[in-house]
C-alpha cells in the first residue's frame, strides 16, 4: 500500500489526519531544500509534490564500493583499491586508524597561521598600510604607529590558536598511542592503535574504548549480545546494545576459529551517518545482512561485556565519528553583517576624505605652495603627482578610522558573556547536576533579537516522563478509578507503577477476558526492549521513554518480559514462562509510525504483532474488524485530555504465506542499494488486514514553569510555534494547557487555510499584471482582518503557503510535522520574513531544526544528547529560556550595541583631528598628535573602560528584566545599532573632534605663557589636544556607563593614569638619548602642561566636549526616556507606595524613633522601687503607661 502524499496549493487541502511523506535527509541534504519550500510561486505554475527527491536521496551514494577482507592484510594494497593523490603518486584509499586533528605543525604554523588570519580585510588593509609605510615619498607616519598594534592583534589571536592547537596535539597522540589487542600471525598481541588496519580481528575487553568501526563477530554474553556506552559519540549515558550475527556467534569464539575467519564484507562507503549502516557478508558460500546493531563504532566504551571480537570495517578519518568532524554550518549574527558593512562604509568615507584633502594639496601647491621659496624640497614635481601622493598620505594618517582592534575587541567580550551565561546559577538544574551552557561564542547578542521560537513539544515543553493512564480494550476504556497497589498477586511488579483500573485488574486475574490477556501479551512482545538484573530486579532498557512505559504496564498485568535472545522472547504470562520465536522484527522510523514483530507461538501459530499511530494503523485495518469506532471515540478523548496514543493490532499469519514473505524479506535483507526502501515495501506486504484490539494512552506532564515561561516572552513580542508530531487534538490542548493558546484567541484549522488560501490565489489570477505590480509595492491585506487574536493549528501538509497567514498569528501550532518539515518551517520563516530565530528541542528529530535555525537551544532531556550537541546553547529545563533571552541575551545586544557605538565615535574623535589640522597645513598630510600616541591610543589609553562597559553594564538589573518582558523590544526592533546610530557615532565624533582641535588652537594664537614664553609650538598644541581627547573619551565612557563597578572606576581612572605615565615618560630626556631618531619630543609634556592656562584650555576643551551629551541626556530622561526609564521609574514609584502601605506605626528597635524613653510622657517607676511598695499593677491602671506610649506612637507616625 503506497503512502498518500499531500497536495498543499490546489483546491483540495490536506487532510489533518494524513501522514506526509517524507525521508529521512541528512544535514547537507537540507541546504538543497529551499527550492522545494518556495511560498511565492505563480499561481498559473503547476506545483511539485512536496518530495521531488528520489527516495532515500542519501542512500543513492551508498553503492556497493567498500570491500574488507577478514585477516587479509594486502588484500586491501591492490592496485584497485589505490586512489591517485598528486600527479602519479598513488596510495591505499584505505585510511590507516592514526588520526590527526591538529591544523598546525612547527614548520607550517606560522606561515600557515598568518595566511588564515590575512583572510580578513582589516587585516590585508594594514599590511597594506605598513608597507606604504615604507615607501619614503608617501609615508607620514613611522612603520611602528602602524605595525605594533598589527603584530599585537595578531599576535594575541595566533597564541590563542597555538594553545587550542598543542591541546588538540596532545589529544591525538594520547589516543594514538592506546593500546588494543590485534590479531596477528595467529595469536592476539598487543598493538598501538595507530598501527591498526583494515580487516584486522580486533579483541576488546570491559572498559575499553572502541579503537575503529568494528563489525562485532563474538562476545562472552549469550548472543554475543555486547553493551556500549556512547558518550563520546552522541552525549548520551545510557547503555545500548549491540548483537553479532547468530553464525558468527557460533563458529568464532576460540582464538583458532577467529584467524582462520576469512569472510568477504561488502558495505557503504564511509559516511558521517551514525543512524545507518548497509552492508553483506560473504563466507562460506553464505550472504548474511549488516546494519547498524551489528556495529561497534568508535568513539564508544564497551560496558558489562567481559570480551568481545570484532573485525575493523572502517579505520581513522573514515571512521564515523572523524566524518562528523567535518564541516558545521557557520552562523553569524545581524551585528556581524551590520558592522562588516559600517566597516566597508569607513573604507569608502576614508577614500573620499583622503581624496578630497589630496586634491586640496593640488590646487594648494599650485596657488601657494610652488610660489613659497621656503617650501622648496628640491624635488621637481607637479601640482598633480604631489596630490597623488598626499593622497596615498592621508589614507597612513586617517588609517584609524579603521580599528583595527575591534575585531578582537568584540571576540573577548563574546567569550565574557558565554562564562556569564554559564556560570548563572540560576540557570543551573540541581536534579540533574547539569549547568547552562554557551556552546559557542559567537552569538551571545543575537540571543536579544529573537523574533520567533520553534518548540519540540515531547520532552521540551513536557518533561518526557512517561506514566501509562488509560487504555481502551476491545471498545471499553479503562483508567478512571482510583489508586490501587498490585504487587500483592504480582510479584514481578514494579513498585513505581502505581495507577491501574480495579475493573481491569479484576479482568486480568480471572483470565476470563481473551482482549485484556492479549492486549497485554502484545505490549510485552511489541518491543525492542533489554533486560537486565540488578540484585535480582528486573531493569528495562528502552530506546524510547514510550517503549519502557508500555512493557512496564504489560508486566504490572501480569505479562512480564523476562529475557532476549537474537530469535526468540521470553515472558511470564500471569506467573507460567513462555517462550516465543522470533521470526521477524519490523522495526519503527518516523516515516512508517509503527513497528510490528512476527512471532512463532509455542504451539506453532504464526501471529504478527503491531503497534503504531492511529493513522497509520487504521488505514491497514481489515474490513472485519471490530470496536473500530470505539476505540476512535477513546482515541479522541484521550487526545483531548493531552495523553499520547498507540493503537496495537494483531494478524494470524498462515506458514504458506510466511514463507513466500520471508523469501522476499530476506533479499530485501540483503540488497545493497536503497535498502531501507526495500525493506519498507517488504514491510507493507504483510502489514495489512490488521486486526484492532485497543489503544493505550500515556501522560507525558508539562516541565515545571512552562505556562509563565511563554506567557512572559509573548509578552517580549516573541512569537512561538510549537512544531509537533503529535495529532492535532494532543497538540491543541497540550497548546492550552501551556498558555500557548489563550481563551480569547481565535483557532484556525486547516480548513480554514484552505479556504482563505483559495481566496488570495483566486484574487491573484484574476487581477490584471499592472495590479499585481501595484500590489507588490504596498503590504498584502491581512488574512485575519481585525484587532482580535489569532491562533493557527495545522499538519505538515501546510507548510508551504502558510507563511503570511501565520505571521499573522500571536501562536501557531504544526502538528503531524515530520523533522525534516520542522526545518523548512524553519528556513520558510527565515527566508521570506527576514527574523531571526531560535528552534529548541531535545532529541535527534529536532537537529536539522536546530541547526537551521539562527540559534539552536538544546534541552538535555530524556531523548539523549543529540540536540545538545547540535545546539548553541544548552541547558535542562525549558523555563531557563526566559532568562537566557530576556536578561543574558538583552544584556549582550545592548552591552554589544554601546561598545560599537562608542568604539567608532572615539576613533572617529581621535582621527578626524588631523582633517580639521590639514586646512592649516597645506593639505600635507602632517600628524596633530605624537607618533606613539598615535601608537598606544587604541592599545592602552581607551581601551579598558569600553571593553569592561561591553561586559558588565547593565542598564536594569535582572529581576527588572524578567517583570517587564517589553525591555525586549528595541533588540527585535533593532533601535541601538544601526546606520542611524552609526551617522550618530561619526557626527558625535565629528562634533568632538571639532572641539578638540579649534579650542586649543584658539587658544594657542597669539598667547603668552608664565614665564614669558609663548606656548604655541607644535608639540605643546599635541599634549594639549591629546591630553584632552583621553579626559573627553574616558569622561564620555563613564557618562554611558549605566552599571558601576570598582572595576569600571578603575579602568576609566587607570587609563587615565597610564596615558599621563607615558606620555612622560617618552617625553624625558632619559629616553631621547637612548633613542633620539624615535623619541623626539622631549620635554615637551612637563614644558606644556606646568603652564596653568594649558590645563584651563584642557578642561573648557572637556567641558565643551561633554557639555552637549549631557544636556541630551537629561532632556532624554526627562522628556523622551526610554523603555528601561519608564519601567525604573514606575518600579521605584510602586515600591514606595507599597512601603508606605506596609508601614507598621511602631517599629521596635528602630533608630529613628527618639522620644519612647529619654523624655518619658507620665511618671515612671523609680518612686514605687524606692518605697518598697509592691509593683504589681491594679486592674484599673492598666491602661496608663501603655496608652500614653501607644498615644505619642501613633502621633509619631502621624508626624512622619
Amino acid at each position: 500500500m503506497s503512502r498518500q502524499r499531500v497536495d498543499s496549493q490546489g483546491s483540495i487541502g490536506p487532510n489533518d489526519e494524513v501522514m506526509p511523506y517524507s525521508d529521512d535527509e541528512t544535514d547537507d541534504e537540507l541546504d538543497d531544500e529551499t527550492s522545494e519550500s518556495e511560498a511565492e510561486v505563480a499561481p498559473e505554475a503547476p506545483q511539485p509534490p512536496m518530495e521531488t527527491r528520489p527516495p532515500g536521496g542519501f542512500r543513492q551514494l551508498t553503492l556497493v564500493g567498500w570491500k574488507v577482507k577478514a585477516n587479509d592484510r594486502a588484500y586491501h594494497q591492490l592496485p584497485e583499491f589505490k586512489k591517485k593523490i598528486f600527479l602519479c603518486i598513488k596510495k591505499s584509499r584505505y585510511s590507516g586508524n592514526a588520526i590527526k586533528t591538529y591544523k598546525y605543525n612547527a614548520l607550517t604554523f606560522l606561515p600557515l597561521n598568518l595566511y588564515e588570519q590575512f583572510k580578513r580585510v582589516a587585516n590585508i588593509y594594514f599590511l597594506v598600510l605598513l608597507i606604504l609605510q615604507s615607501i619614503p615619498e608617501i609615508t607620514t607616519l613611522p612603520w611602528y604607529t602602524t605595525l605594533i598594534p598589527l603584530v599585537i592583534v595578531l599576535g594575541i589571536t595566533a597564541i590563542k590558536d597555538l594553545v587550542d592547537d598543542l591541546a588538540r596535539h596532545r589529544m591525538d597522540k594520547e589516543v594514538n598511542g592506546r593500546k588494543c589487542e590485534v590479531l596477528l600471525d595467529g595469536r592476539f598481541q598487543d598493538s598501538k592503535w595507530r598501527n591498526i588496519q583494515v580487516g584486522d580481528v580486533v579483541r576488546l575487553k570491559k572498559n575499553d574504548f572502541i579503537p575503529a568501526d568494528i563489525l562485532l563477530l563474538s562476545s562472552s554474553n549469550p548472543n554475543s549480545l555486547c553493551y556500549v556506552e556512547t558518550a563520546e559519540l552522541d552525549g548520551e549515558t545510557n547503555l545500548k546494545f549491540k548483537m553479532g550475527l547468530r553464525v558468527t556467534d557460533e563458529r568464532l569464539q576460540e582464538e583458532q576459529e577467529l584467524a582462520e575467519f576469512n569472510a568477504l564484507i561488502e558495505c557503504e562507503e564511509p559516511n558521517n551517518r551514525l543512524d545507518k549502516f548497509t552492508g553483506t557478508m560473504q563466507w562460506a558460500g553464505e550472504r548474511y545482512p549488516l546494519e547498524l546493531d551489528n556495529m561497534l563504532l568508535r568513539g564508544c566504551k564497551v560496558r558489562n561485556t567481559d570480551v568481545c571480537h570484532g573485525l575493523v570495517i572502517f579505520a581513522g578519518a573514515d571512521t564515523k565519528i572523524m566524518r562528523n568532524g567535518g564541516k558545521t554550518r557557520f552562523k553569524r549574527t545581524k551585528i556581524d553583517e551590520l558592522m562588516n558593512y559600517m566597516v566597508y562604509t569607513i573604507f569608502v568615507l576614508l577614500i573620499l576624505v583622503a581624496a578630497g584633502l589630496a586634491i586640496g594639496h593640488t590646487y594648494w601647491y599650485q596657488d601657494i605652495g610652488s610660489r613659497a621659496w621656503y617650501l622648496y624640497d628640491g624635488k621637481h614635481q607637479d601640482a598633480g603627482y604631489r596630490g597623488f601622493l598626499s593622497f596615498w598620505g592621508y589614507i597612513i594618517v586617517l588609517n584609524t578610522m579603521v580599528p583595527i582592534s575591534l575585531y578582537v575587541s568584540v571576540e573577548v567580550i563574546r567569550l565574557g558573556q558565554s562564562k556569564f551565561i554559564n556560570w548563572d546559577l540560576q540557570m543551573y538544574y540541581h536534579e540533574k547536576d547539569t549547568p547552562a551552557k554557551a556552546r559557542t561564542t559567537t552569538l551571545n547578542e543575537q540571543l536579544g533579537q529573537i523574533q520567533y521560537i520553534f518548540s519540540d513539544k515531547t520532552g521540551t515543553l513536557t518533561q518526557n516522563i512517561m506514566q501509562f493512564k488509560k487504555c481502551t480494550i476491545a471498545g471499553r476504556s479503562y483508567g478512571t478509578t482510583s489508586v490501587i497497589f498490585i504487587e500483592d498477586w504480582n510479584r514481578l511488579a514494579d513498585k513505581k507503577f502505581d495507577f491501574v483500573d480495579h475493573l481491569l485488574v479484576a479482568n486480568i486475574k480471572s483470565k476470563k477476558d481473551k482482549d485484556a490477556l492479549e492486549f497485554f501479551k502484545l505490549l510485552s512482545l511489541c518491543h525492542t526492549v533489554m533486560v537486565e538484573s540488578n540484585d535480582g530486579e528486573l531493569v528495562y532498557q528502552a530506546a524510547s521513554p514510550d517503549e519502557g512505559a508500555l512493557v512496564t504496564a504489560a508486566r504490572n498485568f501480569g505479562f512480564v518480559f523476562l529475557s532476549r535472545t537474537q530469535d526468540t522472547i521470553t515472558i511470564s504470562e500471569m506467573g507460567r514462562e513462555a517462550t516465543y520465536e522470533m521470526l521477524a522484527l519490523l522495526d519503527f522510523n518516523s516515516d512508517r509510525k509503527r513497528m510490528s514483530i512476527v512471532l512463532k507461538f509455542p504451539d506453532g501459530r504464526i501471529r504478527l504483532y503491531c503497534k503504531g499511530a492511529d493513522t497509520v494503523i487504521y488505514e491497514r485495518l481489515s474490513p472485519n474488524t471490530r470496536h473500530k469506532d470505539a476505540t476512535q471515540r477513546a482515541l479522541d478523548m484521550f487526545a483531548n485530555e493531552t495523553l499520547r496514543t498507540l493503537c496495537l493490532c494483531y494478524k494470524d499469519i498462515s506458514a504458506s504465506e510466511y514463507e513466500s514473505w520471508s523469501r522476499k524479506h530476506k533479499d530485501a535483507q540483503l540488497t545493497m542499494v536503497d535498502r531501507d526502501a526495500a525493506l519498507d515495501r517488504v514491510y507493507e506486504e504483510i502489514e495489512t488486514n490488521l486486526m484492532l484490539i485497543g489503544a493505550t494512552a500515556i501522560e507525558d506532564k508539562l516541565q515545571d514553569g512552562v505556562p509563565e515561561t511563554i506567557a512572559k516572552l509573548a509578552k517580549a513580542d516573541i512569537r512561538i510555534w510549537v512544531l509537533t508530531g503529535d495529532k492535532k487534538e494532543t497538540a491543541e490542548n497540550i497548546g492550552y494547557s501551556c498558555s500557548l493558546l489563550t481563551d480569547d484567541m481565535q483557532v484556525h484549522y486547516g480548513e480554514d487555510v484552505n479556504e482563505k488560501l483559495r481566496i488570495r490565489q483566486a484574487d491573484r489570477r484574476n487581477s490584471a499584471p499592472q495590479t499585481i505590480r501595484a500590489r507588490k509595492k504596498k503590504p498584502a491585506e491581512p488574512f485575519f482582518p481585525g484587532s482580535g487574536k489569532n491562533a493557527l493549528i495545522i499538519t505538515g501538509g501546510w507548510l508551504i503557503d502558510f507563511v503570511d497567514m501565520a505571521c499573522e498569528c500571536e501562536a501557531v501550532i504544526c502538528c503531524r510535522v515530520t523533522p525534516k518539515q520542522k526545518a523548512n518551517v524553519v528556513s520558510l520563516v527565515k527566508k521570506y520574513k527576514k527574523a531571526v530565530t531560535l528552534s529548541i528541542g531535545d532529541g535527534a528529530n529536532d537537529v536539522n531544526m536546530i541547526k537551521t535555525a539562527d540559534i539552536g537551544v538544546g534541552i538535555s532531556g530524556q531523548e539523549g544528547m543529540q540536540a545538545v550537541m547540535s545546539s548553541d546553547f544548552a541547558f535542562a529545563q525549558f523555563r531557563y529560556l526566559q532568562r537566557l533571552l530576556l536578561v543574558h541575551g538583552r544584556w549582550s545586544y545592548i552591552r554589544m550595541c554601546k561598545f560599537l557605538r562608542y568604539f567608532f565615535f572615539k576613533n572617529f574623535a581621535f582621527t578626524l583631528v588631523h582633517f580639521w589640522y590639514s586646512f592649516f597645513n597645506g593639505y600635507s598630510a602632517q600628524t596633530v598628535y605624537e607618533d606613539w600616541f598615535i601608537t598606544l591610543y587604541n592599545l592602552a589609553y581607551s581601551s579598558l573602560p569600553v571593553l569592561l562597559v561591553g561586559l558588565l553594564d547593565q542598564d536594569v538589573n535582572d529581576r527588572l528584566s524578567l517583570k517587564f518582558p517589553k525591555l525586549y523590544l528595541p533588540g527585535q526592533q533593532e533601535t541601538m545599532f544601526n546606520y542611524k546610530n552609526f551617522f550618530i557615532s561619526l557626527f558625535h565624533g565629528i562634533f568632538v573632534s571639532l572641539i578638540i582641535f579649534f579650542i586649543p588652537y584658539g587658544a594657542f594664537l597669539q598667547t603668552m605663557g608664565q614665564d614669558g614664553e609663548a606656548p604655541s609650538d607644535l608639540q605643546s598644541f599635541a599634549v594639549v589636544t591629546a591630553s584632552s581627547l583621553i579626559f573627553t573619551v574616558n569622561l564620555q565612557i563613564s557618562l554611558d556607563t549605566s552599571y558601576w563597578t570598582f572595576v569600571n572606576c578603575f579602568a576609566v581612572l587607570g587609563s587615565i593614569a597610564i596615558y599621563f605615565g607615558i606620555m612622560f615618560d617618552i617625553h624625558s630626556a632619559g629616553i631621547h638619548v637612548i633613542f633620539p631618531s624615535i623619541f623626539t619630543f622631549t620635554g615637551a609634556a612637563p614644558n606644556a602642561l606646568r603652564q596653568p592656562y594649558l590645563w584651563l584650555t584642557i578642561i573648557l576643551t572637556v567641558g565643551m566636549s561633554l557639555l552637549p551629551v549631557i544636556c541630551i541626556q537629561f532632556l532624554y530622561k526627562t522628556i523622551w526616556p526610554s523603555v528601561g526609564d519608564k519601567y525604573e521609574e514606575d518600579l521605584k514609584r510602586s515600591e514606595e507606595e507599597e512601603a508606605r502601605r506596609k508601614r507598621p506605626a511602631f517599629q521596635r528597635d528602630r533608630p529613628s524613633r527618639r522620644s519612647a524613653y529619654a523624655f518619658s510622657h507620665t511618671p515612671g517607676y523609680a518612686n514605687l522601687i524606692s518605697t518598697g511598695r509592691s509593683i504589681r499593677r491594679r486592674p484599673q491602671a492598666r491602661g496608663g503607661p501603655q496608652d500614653g506610649t501607644r498615644e505619642h506612637s501613633r502621633r509619631d507616625a502621624q508626624a512622619m
